[in-house]
């Protein structure tokens, strides 16, 4: 049906609530058919059978179903409808246990979209373990359940392969600190333009979304004053999810602050590092 004539016959036949029904499905429609969609295909993370990485699982075709399900999400993730059973918080050491001088910022136990991405990137948690597999049922058809791995950068379908950088492991003393206070702390939701405390980091923008607020450091190509994809996105954790101490809701720097695990950017960064473009958004150096 044409679409002039299903508007016609939205508006005729069944008045304008089924009109406002089809105009969501459209606009749904439009949206799935974004850049965003067609992007994680071509990348690592499509570990189906049609993936283009160097991992694949040969139980599926599938591409979302390895972070996402539709239903029975972990609900103590602070990521859209988690697939994955989170690792505890405790189990990983933070680079603040190294008690270098250069870290001002208070760091909060691993958690928010940083432990979701952990729940993969751990080198311990395999990564077709979801909790929702495809099929029928939980635990999936017959051909995810006789599925195997294959691919130079696994074993059993774990990162925990020595030498690659994708097996960032448990002990996160020597990658960039997860969970810490945005430039050494002082911005927080009662003041959410106040400066930072390190005036060695780029001042933030914000902005209410969804009765939330937020921030994030604007990149110098999209620098308009809204927020982007492309901008290095800081994280809000309210005071029951940061350090002891917390007393309301502060941004935080997480892995997704700087990649973006849906682009198709080198290494899923944000921007391009040309010139060190990605620490220079938020580093003063």
């Amino acid at each position: 049906m044409g679409w002039k004539r299903w508007v016609a016959r939205a508006t005729t036949s069944r008045g304008l609530g089924t009109l406002a029904m089809a105009l969501a499905f459209a606009v749904a429609g439009v949206a799935t058919s974004l850049p965003a969609q067609a992007q994680i295909k071509d990348t690592k993370h499509n570990l189906g059978t049609g993936g283009t990485g160097v991992n694949k699982f040969s139980g599926t075709a599938e591409i979302c179903v390895f972070c996402h399900t539709p239903h029975g999400a972990d609900t103590s993730a602070a990521v859209p409808l988690w697939n994955r059973t989170l690792p505890a918080a405790n189990t990983f050491t933070t680079y603040d246990s190294l008690g270098t001088s250069s870290l001002d910022g208070k760091v909060a136990p691993v958690g928010s979209v940083s432990v979701a991405c952990l729940s993969c990137h751990d080198g311990v948690t395999s990564m077709s373990a979801v909790i929702n597999a495809p099929g029928s049922g939980l635990t999936g058809d017959t051909t995810w359940t006789a599925g195997t791995w294959s691919g130079a950068n696994q074993t059993g379908g774990t990162l925990g392969v020595t030498g690659q950088i994708t097996n960032i492991g448990k002990d996160l003393k020597n990658d960039h600190p997860v969970g810490i206070q945005y430039g050494g702390g002082g911005i927080k939701l009662s003041t959410p333009t106040a400066a930072t405390t390190d005036k060695d980091f780029v001042a933030p923008k914000n902005a209410d979304i969804n009765g939330t607020k937020v921030w994030w450091v604007d990149t110098e190509a999209t620098a308009n004053g809204t927020r982007q994809k492309s901008d290095m996105l800081l994280y809000t954790r309210a005071a029951t999810a940061g350090y002891t101490g917390q007393t309301e809701a502060e941004p935080f720097v997480e892995c997704a602050s700087c990649h973006d695990p849906h682009t198709t950017n080198q290494t899923f960064l944000r921007v391009s590092n040309a010139n060190s473009a990605v620490c220079l958004a938020c580093h003063v150096k």
